[in-house]
């Protein structure tokens, strides 16, 4: 008898087949408030080559600090259709969204996180999803997250966008490594 993962043992490389009608690359349309950024990156295995199947789902609050979803009770201004996002990586692996930056939410003890994205890693091989967060290099808010704080000092860089090479400010570079060295902060829930 041999065995071998079947499609309800692992996740992927179905992207291409089935969800290429929900991405959605733009988070933020056109008269939404907030600093424009955008990010590109790519998702590398831990051999560090690419991962051209992967697919990565994004949430984040708006620019005032608030998800766009009946569960939020904050007294804040909210934007209907913006905060979520769903990706593919290419052939190399890389990948591109637009957004804006989003603002602090509250987090645990009632503190403030800084801005951040949530980003669920999907891709072959991977029996459930990754969770990790996206934050803003640079941010002075990153000093008093507590989550990011769970995160050992010496890798939190892994968690950080940092501004492209020779780009634009609002251009940010954030790479996903899923095992091995410089392998992405990732979160259990």
């Amino acid at each position: 008898m041999s065995l071998r993962a079947t499609a309800s043992q692992t996740v992927g490389p179905f992207f291409s087949l089935g969800f290429a009608w929900l991405y959605r690359d733009a988070m933020a349309a056109p008269g939404i408030e907030g600093e424009r950024v955008s990010i590109q990156g790519q998702v590398l295995d831990g051999a560090d080559e690419p991962v051209p199947d992967a697919m990565l789902e994004l949430w984040q609050a708006n620019s005032h600090g608030k998800y766009a979803h009946p569960d939020d009770p904050q007294d804040k201004p909210a934007q209907e259709g913006f905060g979520f996002g769903r990706v593919a990586t290419d052939a190399a692996g890389r990948f591109h969204f637009t957004t804006i930056k989003p603002g602090p939410v509250p987090g645990p003890g009632g503190h403030a996180q800084a801005p951040h994205i949530v980003v669920s890693v999907f891709a072959r091989g991977l029996l459930n999803r990754l969770v990790t967060r996206i934050y803003f290099g640079g941010d002075p808010a990153n000093g008093e997250d507590a989550v990011l704080a769970l995160a050992p000092p010496e890798r939190r860089a892994t968690l950080m966008a940092q501004p492209a090479a020779g780009e634009d400010p609002g251009q940010l570079e954030w790479n996903i490594v899923l095992q091995g060295t410089g392998e992405t902060v990732f979160f259990a829930f």
